[in-house]
């Protein structure tokens, strides 16, 4: 997959069949979207291209409302793996300013588009808005379409479990400690992305050694307070284990930094430390709980690390 931050760095992409969008979490709905651009690409000898947003535009245009608040399911590198897992061919990530935002949805079509990329088919997500005050939709986009010589295809809502799949949805559900749940929405396991650093003393003097993971960017959601069940990838190789997280606080007051996820490994995992580790979320096992004595501690993570190697996952 070929990124690209700027439109002048772009050339040479044949063919292109674009979508545009946010695509926090890459779910199964936008996974639907990015299936039917290769297959569409496929059919003409061309490329899948998406065009997306950093940072989100919600905390560009709404800092002090709706942006204040708004949590992210990846972060910048934990989407850009997702979406190189799909088999996208080109994602160009734009900076989203309050410039941009003013750019009307005919200079979005006309000079990016068409001037910029020359796409030869637009797909675009079951009621997508995009241009200055979201004036840009789809019939909008398929009449400039026939104007300007490309094809244009809606794809419809998806929907699982009887409930709309949205990035909304799938962020309620973690907030809430509902992994399998997002899960299944996201048709993937939700991640963390971090680096592994020196974990929790207190369990060290367990014989129960972790790590820590350090959580990069302010707005990346974090599930509620609690252990949870993962897989931990380091290197290539894949490790079962228990995450615990406490400090996630309501997100109206919470402070990443104070966030501590702390895992420990199943198995031997010589030189891990300092390694990026990808995260792996199966489960929620229980609530973050405060223990009277280390005795009590002890017993709980007994009982922790019995309850997860009986879990196939």
């Amino acid at each position: 997959m070929k990124i690209f931050y700027d439109l002048d760095e772009i050339g040479g992409i044949k063919n292109p069949v674009v979508t545009t969008g946010s695509f926090d979490g890459v779910h199964i709905g936008h996974k639907t979207i990015l299936n039917r651009l290769r297959e569409i690409a496929g059919n003409i000898d061309g490329e899948s291209v998406l065009i997306t947003f950093h940072p989100h535009p919600r905390k560009v245009l709404f800092p002090d409302t709706a942006g204040k608040t708004l949590l992210l399911i990846n972060s910048q590198c934990e989407k850009i793996e997702l979406l190189r897992k799909t088999g996208l061919d080109n994602l160009i990530i734009l900076e989203f300013t309050k410039t941009f935002s003013e750019i009307s949805s005919v200079d979005f079509i006309r000079n990016i588009l068409v001037g910029k990329l020359h796409a030869k088919k637009v797909v675009i997500g079951f009621n997508h808005h995009f241009g200055h005050n979201r004036e840009g939709d789809f019939e909008y986009l398929y009449e400039l379409g026939k104007y300007y010589g490309f094809g244009v295809e809606e794809i419809p809502e998806q929907d699982i479990h009887n409930e709309t799949v949205s990035s909304t949805t799938i962020r309620k559900a973690l907030l809430e400690g509902r992994i399998q749940r997002a899960n299944a929405y996201l048709d993937h396991h939700y991640i963390i992305i971090g680096k592994l650093s020196e974990g929790s003393l207190t369990c060290r003097q367990m014989n129960f050694d972790t790590y820590r993971i350090k959580v990069e960017e302010e707005n990346k959601l974090v599930p509620n307070d609690g252990v949870y069940a993962v897989n931990v990838l380091v290197e290539g190789e894949y490790y079962k284990g228990i995450l615990n997280i406490k400090n996630s606080l309501p997100v109206e007051i919470r402070q990443i930094e104070e966030i501590i996820i702390d895992v420990h490994l199943f198995g031997e995992m010589p030189g891990v430390l300092d390694k990026k580790a990808i995260v792996f979320f199966a489960k929620r096992i229980r609530d973050e709980l405060q223990f009277p004595d280390p005795e009590q501690m002890r017993k709980q993570l007994a009982a922790d690390l019995t309850e997860v190697e009986e879990l196939i996952y």
